[in-house]
């Protein structure tokens, strides 16, 4: 019988899989599953991961955290969301220099008008971008409005949205809620790991309280991989031939007073060798640069990021953070689970990574056999898994492969087909006569579904030709009469929305009314 599980290390992606477990097995009736948490106090958190995808909201709810709660403590903010600039064509290039990767879907009535071929064939209006002509989002983010009111119910608004965030304090508020839930929490640094006769884990030696044992183990070690790489030698198979980022630079950067607007969704402009990263939060920006060590240096980048930010960087600490990327195709073995940046790490430009920690603690939790045979549980977890670390790959080369950018050698690499995987394209030469379709993707291994394909795609003006199948869609008045409506319900959304920071300080408790009352 299972009767005990034990996560090495903390941060977002353990203390996440500690409070779902806890709660999913309701660890404090009689008999449950005990789960112990084992984090040093000598090794940090990497904290640098600020965005979210909208399926967090579900994670939270499940646990049980308020909505308020969680604004208030990790001095979050609303996504709805991201910005790409100067991503199909370099800045000053003549043409449209943005596109918005919105999070709810393209405008679908219940008759089955599907506007996304009536927006190919120019029924929308001449220049009307696609996530402007299909979704309210766009315009809602754009005028700086929140994606709820304040009498919506937790987690729950009339547009689909995620979070920003400090990651170190939303470790910290996982780790006071682990807690509460029964998590025994355990401070020691691991230095060795012990293997029994079939070669799964037999113990944790720990500096501080000896040797440590469970029944399953979850590696949460971060890069580090210590049980599921390092103990147990499972490889990462590398992505670098694909995504080429592997170094990113990152700075915090204060809010010019605390009436100034929070944009609610991700900014990413694209640069020379890379795209840099825009996330206001409560108090302060992050701002980082994801970049290419093969094609620009990393004082270089440094300087683009300075550059970027502007008169604010001056005088604030830059901080360097090499990473590779590539995932782990075995993240179950034996009697180890690989959840988090152990079992792979994909470049942070669709805020991925949280999400995978979402799905790898709910496959856990939800395979997971109460009799200890982990064999047919593992390699159904290692399958979805590996399944949707390929396709997230495709995903993100999407991005890149289709720029007309050629003014540096980073992008003329990405544009190159021979970096973009048969896989991708496959997709996009059928994609040159139809739009992605659900047909083309299998749901329960896929993290983005069919829109996100299409924002992506027209976002960087992807060509997909029906002018010989104009007869195919012969609702073209009652598209252009739902594209028109959708412009007009544009507008009572914005009024009808608070803006953005307005909200976020209800939801928190306005700081700014405590700081004239202090």
């Amino acid at each position: 019988m299972l009767r005990s599980v034990l996560i090495a290390g903390g941060g977002t992606a353990g203390w996440l899989c500690a409070c779902y477990l806890a709660k999913t097995l309701n660890i404090r009736t009689p008999g449950a599953v005990r789960i112990q948490l084992v984090e040093s106090p000598d090794i940090g958190i990497l904290g640098v991961g600020e965005g979210t995808f909208p399926s967090i909201r579900g994670a939270l709810s499940q646990i049980g955290i308020s909505e308020a709660r969680f604004i208030r403590e990790t001095q979050a903010t609303f996504k709805q969301g991201i910005r790409f600039v100067d991503w199909a064509r370099p800045a000053g290039s003549p043409g449209r220099n943005h596109y918005f990767h919105p999070f709810n879907l393209p405008s679908s009535r219940v008759d089955g008008l599907d506007l996304v071929p009536y927006w190919l064939l120019g029924e929308a209006g001449e220049g009307m971008a696609f996530a402007d002509a299909v979704t309210l989002q766009a315009a809602v983010a754009d005028a700086g409005r929140a994606p709820k009111r304040r009498q919506d119910p937790d987690y729950e608004g009339p547009m689909n949205y995620a979070y920003h965030f400090d990651a170190m304090k939303v470790a910290a508020l996982l780790a006071a809620e682990g807690r509460a839930l029964g998590v025994d929490h355990r401070l020691a640094t691991i230095c060795d790991v012990t293997l029994d006769a079939n070669g799964g884990i037999a113990g944790v030696v720990t500096r501080e309280i000896g040797t440590l044992q469970a029944d399953l183990y979850v590696d949460c070690t971060g890069m580090r991989a210590a049980l599921i790489g390092k103990a147990l030698g499972q490889p990462l198979v590398p992505v670098s031939d694909v995504l080429f980022a592997d170094r990113a630079v990152a700075i915090q950067v204060p809010n010019a007073g605390p009436d100034t607007p929070i944009a609610s969704h991700t900014i990413s402009t694209a640069h020379e060798a890379g795209w840099t990263w825009d996330i206001g939060l409560q108090e302060r920006r992050g701002v980082g640069y994801v970049y290419s060590s093969r094609h620009t240096s990393d004082d270089r980048a440094e300087a683009v990021l300075r550059e970027h930010i502007g008169p604010a960087a001056q005088g604030l600490n830059a901080r360097r953070l090499p990473f590779e990327t590539g995932y782990r195709r075995v993240q179950w073995q034996h009697n180890c689970v690989a959840i988090g940046l152990s079992a792979g790490f994909l470049e942070p430009l669709e805020a991925t990574g949280i999400g995978l920690i979402e799905m790898g603690t709910y496959l856990l939790a939800h395979l997971l056999p109460m009799d200890a045979c982990f064999d047919r549980a593992a390699a159904h977890f290692n399958r979805m898994m590996s399944e949707r670390y390929t396709r997230i790959v495709d995903f993100l080369k999407l991005h890149y492969c289709l720029t007309q950018r050629r003014d540096s050698a980073f992008w003329i690499d990405n544009a190159d087909t021979a970096s973009v995987p048969p896989s991708l394209r496959d997709r996009l030469a059928e994609w040159r006569q139809r739009a992605p379709h659900r047909l083309d993707f299998v749901t329960d291994l896929e993290m983005f579904m069919p829109a996100s394909w299409q924002f992506i795609l027209y976002g960087m003006e992807f060509r997909t030709d029906l002018r010989d199948q104009r007869g195919r869609y012969p609702r073209a008045e009652e598209a252009r009469r739902e594209f028109a409506m959708l412009r007009a319900v544009s507008q009572h959304a914005i009024r009808d929305l608070p803006a953005h920071r307005d909200l976020v300080e209800s939801l928190a408790g306005s700081r700014t009314a405590q700081r004239a009352t202090a």
